[in-house]
């Protein structure tokens, strides 16, 4: 059974991401006095009492605005309120009542969801400001609660109310293997373009403004492929541009989304090629040892003939030599072109970093492979391998115990990564071999 959802809203810069953070535990939400940081909805997760459910973070709420981004932070905090079980009404005690948070009010009434208000940035326990009691004119259900998001005061009197509203607990069903994909490229590549067209909704903001996804975004979606959550992160600029600090947490942040995943979708703009800032990207995806995919996205925007896949691909595998184990796929998110082969892409990468083969059929491809090209030797010694084990899975890692690791030179043991490639496949995913000599500790 799905966990249910509390969404946490309200104005720009009241103290919603500061809460989440607090509410789950960690640092996922970034946090910073400027409005408008959140943009996109975040999830997360945390416990109370025993029961488990997922909070959203929702950028904040501007009733009425011009601007395309604040109309598209608006239209996500609405997506979270439809969504939710149960909603978080933040407002901000220094601020006082405003008419913004009024017609917020008004709008949650509408949504017929059990709202909690809670009222922000109160530091002294047990003595309320004047200004707090403004917020009864709201006219929501209960008390409104005194919090102080920052120091974590009144916290525990929310995820009580929190629990009182949710749903009863149903039998959980085991649920089968959720696949976690990262979607990394350069600002503006096209991700969470990528990732609406492929769940079918407008579920990331998306504007032609590079930066414009500043957290990683979790998107949970199911079909016959299997159970994905998709991970889209900010766009990974170059170290030397990222000046403004909010920008330095999302770079940050895209490292980690890497870490998280199980599979990445590296996005590659079909206009510019594979630059130098895309080799580094792929190059995150790649040292984390993760199953990957490279798409070659705005594919409808190039003018082709017969020999365009050939050169393009061509061009791909040389700038990104050290991972031409990744599928190449040819996509456009504006059209659709080719979205749909994805999910089964994504799967078949998934499986292969989850393959795990056993050591005799490992010691039996061994022997095929020394007997037709025989081990290297220097000054009359010649290099002995004595058998090889699969010691981990996502990236496969084989452990090849020898008589002399300095003879096990690197274009041996890429001659039996290949080995193992043509034999079992690992398709998507990077192989890692560790040389034990005779006498080292497997450990």
């Amino acid at each position: 059974m799905p966990k249910p959802i509390v969404a946490i809203v309200g104005r720009p810069n009241v103290g919603k991401s500061t809460l989440f953070n607090k509410l789950v535990g960690e640092r996922r939400a970034i946090v910073e006095d400027t409005p408008g940081v959140t943009r996109d909805r975040l999830y997360g997760e945390t416990e109370w009492c025993g029961r488990r459910f997922s909070i959203i973070d929702t950028g904040g709420i501007e009733p009425k605005t011009d601007d395309i981004i604040l109309r598209q932070m608006r239209f996500q905090a609405q997506v979270a309120i439809d969504s939710a079980d149960v909603i978080i009404f933040v407002c901000d005690v220094r601020a006082g009542l405003v008419a913004d948070d009024r017609e917020i009010a008004v709008m949650l009434g509408k949504s017929g969801k059990p709202v909690i208000l809670c009222v922000n940035k109160v530091d002294r326990v047990g003595d309320l400001p004047f200004e707090f009691y403004e917020f009864y004119e709201l006219g929501i259900q209960e008390d409104p609660i005194p919090l102080s998001s920052l120091h974590g005061t009144g916290t525990g009197d929310l995820l009580d109310r929190v629990l009182a509203y949710l749903p009863p607990e149903e039998e959980d069903e085991e649920d089968e293997e959720i696949i976690r994909v990262a979607v990394i490229g350069k600002p503006n590549a096209g991700k969470s373009s990528i990732i609406n067209r492929m769940i079918g909704e407008e579920r990331l903001i998306v504007s032609g403004i590079p930066g414009t996804t500043r957290d990683a975004v979790d998107t949970y979606v199911e079909n016959k492929w299997g159970k994905f959550c998709f991970i889209d992160t900010a766009g990974i600029r170059r170290s030397s541009k990222v000046d403004d600090p909010i920008e330095k947490y999302s770079v940050l942040r895209a490292h980690m989304a890497v870490e998280r995943a199980d599979v990445c979708l590296i996005m590659v703009d079909a206009n510019e090629g594979v630059t130098e800032q895309d080799e580094r990207i792929a190059g995150i995806a790649h040292e984390a040892g993760k199953a990957s995919i490279i798409c070659i996205n705005k594919w409808d925007s190039i003018d082709k003939d017969n020999s365009t896949v050939n050169e393009t691909t061509k061009q791909v595998r040389t700038a990104l030599s050290y991972m031409t184990y990744a599928p190449i796929q040819f996509v456009s998110a504006l059209t659709g072109q080719r979205v749909n082969t994805l999910y089964e892409m994504i799967s078949a990468v998934y499986d292969s970093a989850r393959l795990r083969v056993t050591t005799g059929v490992l010691n039996d491809l061994l022997a095929d492979a020394t007997a037709r090209n025989q081990p290297p030797s220097d000054k009359g010694k010649r290099l002995k391998i004595y058998y090889m084990t699969q010691t981990h899975v996502a990236p496969p890692t084989f452990v090849i115990f020898c008589n002399n690791a300095e003879l096990f030179h690197f274009s041996y043991q890429r001659y039996l990564e290949n080995c193992l490639r043509e034999t079992f496949g690992f398709r998507g995913t990077p192989i890692k071999l560790v040389i034990r000599q005779k006498g080292d500790k497997e450990g």
